[in-house]
């Protein structure tokens, strides 16, 4: 319930990256990948008399409801529709949330069954019921992560009112409570940027007037570069000038920074699995052509630490346990209670700049004589230690020049249509490494990628915007590519014979 506690409104992200959204018809509910529509949005109302229990509404006025009719006959799960229920005690649109890691699983009251994001082919692809996993391989389906989101001020504050008023379980205390915090300021504790907590709970605090820092995890050993100039590990020699990151701020987005290693490098959440079947993927320096979403970290306050999340909502991670595990570096949500401090790192300042990054040139604080630069640094996270020899000459030769990339296949970034065809340039690409040349490969792995089956490859006509399928051969020299992913459900390579454009 602490997701829902502050939240007017909030959107729902399934396992496979798409977004409860309600349909047009005012009865159906489906997954789509375009978050950013207002049917993606729903209203949160707290149940009397029971604090564990929600209701959700949709944009259309109406209750997220686990219903008695079956999806297929003769198939257990049952269809969550959108209703508006005879009375305020109707079980059907009650759900308590359970919390499972930093996820949550939907329990409908009415039966006790959970909320479920259906992958797979038609019809079962975009799909939503009820229904309790009987295998391991759908227990993920259940799982949704929570983005509070606020209500936007060109939306008309009529709708919301009229909206919420259409069910008689909500007082006009309520009402003349939400209508007071919508008519004086916009709901400012709450970001799309950071959904799942409010921005008193923002971790850039810690990084505010830094130059350069430490990352120190949960089994007190510092966030480390590999000399490879690839790989990032960990390691208790915090006096290493592999330790130190230097921190970037992003422009325009005040809660996301980014890490430089020494070598020059961005700290990168990478699409890699670190070993194959395991959810965590790999931590790598890299130096990409453009600086896009999988170098940005945002910060998160825990106590007197920090989680750092990436875009995607997957943690930096420390990992302990046995080789390959042991001290290796990842991002991934922990699911199990043990591992939950492994996300948490305390911050250790090396270098400051007295002004403010977003105004002013960063002042170097001058070198110390002494050269054990880090052995009388204090290890709270606002401590501050003067930069050694040994770093001035490391910056001295990244600025005179740095060895050219390592180049290991080409980026491929991609965006996915939507249910109707159409791409939202609004959303953020996502990207992978691929090394071979040949379409139907490329194909295969943004099939591996998405989950989605029979997919088209497209690129966009630099004249007209327009799409049209990748032929036979990728263009040459691991070239970075903007594709667009079009799923067989939304439009078929024969739409676009039709279209005038050759296959």
């Amino acid at each position: 319930m602490d997701l829902f506690n502050k939240a007017k409104a909030v959107k729902l992200r399934s396992h496979l990256d798409k977004y409860l959204v309600a349909g047009d018809d005012q009865e159906s509910v489906r997954q789509s990948r375009n978050g950013s529509t207002r049917k993606a949005r729903w209203l949160v109302e707290f149940v009397e008399g029971n604090s564990h229990v929600i209701r959700l509404k949709s944009c259309h006025g109406r209750y997220l409801t686990a219903s008695d009719v079956p999806f297929l006959l003769g198939m257990t799960g049952k269809k969550v529709l959108q209703t508006v229920p005879e009375t305020k005690s109707d079980p059907r649109i009650e759900w308590e949330p359970i919390r499972d890691g930093f996820q949550v699983r939907l329990r409908s009251t009415h039966g006790g069954k959970y909320m479920r994001a259906n992958g797979g082919t038609v019809p079962w692809r975009n799909s939503i019921t009820h229904d309790s996993p009987m295998t391991s391989g759908t227990k993920n389906w259940v799982l949704w992560d929570v983005e509070a989101v606020e209500i936007p001020e060109s939306e008309s504050l009529t709708d919301y009112l009229t909206s919420m008023s259409s069910f008689s379980s909500v007082s006009d205390d309520m009402l003349d409570s939400l209508s007071g915090d919508l008519l004086g300021s916009p709901m400012s504790n709450f970001s799309t940027k950071s959904p799942r907590f409010s921005s008193r709970q923002t971790g850039m605090d810690l990084f505010h007037n830094a130059k350069a820092v430490r990352l120190r995890g949960h089994h007190g050993k510092y966030l480390l570069a590999e000399e490879d100039e690839e790989s990032v590990t960990q390691d208790r020699n915090g006096s290493s000038k592999n330790a130190r990151w230097t921190v970037e701020f992003v422009p325009n987005s005040p809660n996301i920074i980014r890490l430089k290693s020494c070598y020059n490098r961005y700290l990168t959440a990478s699409n890699q699995p670190f070993l194959l079947g395991m959810t965590g993927r790999k931590v790598l320096q890299t130096r990409p052509q453009r600086l896009d979403s999988s170098v940005e970290w945002e910060p998160i306050k825990e106590g007197h630490h920090v989680k750092l999340k990436t875009r995607y909502g997957q943690f930096l991670r420390a990992n302990g346990g046995l080789p390959p595990w042991r001290n290796s570096v990842t991002h991934d949500i922990p699911h199990r209670t043990a591992t939950q401090d492994w996300v948490f790192w305390g911050v250790d300042v090396v270098e400051i700049q007295v002004q403010s990054p977003t105004h002013k040139p960063p002042v170097e604080v001058p070198p110390v004589t002494h050269s054990d630069s880090f052995a009388s640094e204090s290890s709270s996270p606002s401590s501050v230690s003067m930069k050694s020899a040994t770093f001035s000459r490391q910056e001295s030769t990244d600025s005179a020049g740095s060895s050219p990339p390592k180049v290991d296949g080409r980026t491929i970034y991609y965006h996915v249509a939507d249910d109707d065809g159409e791409v939202d340039d609004a959303m953020e690409e996502h990207f992978l490494t691929f090394k071979g040349n040949g379409v139907d490969e490329l194909t295969r792995k943004l099939e591996e990628e998405t989950g989605l089956d029979n997919v088209t490859v497209c690129s966009r006509s630099p004249l007209n915007g327009k799409l049209y399928p990748l032929r036979l051969q990728l263009p040459p020299n691991n070239t970075t590519m903007h594709v667009v992913v079009v799923p067989s459900a939304s439009k078929t390579p024969r739409d676009f014979a039709k279209s005038g454009i050759p296959l």
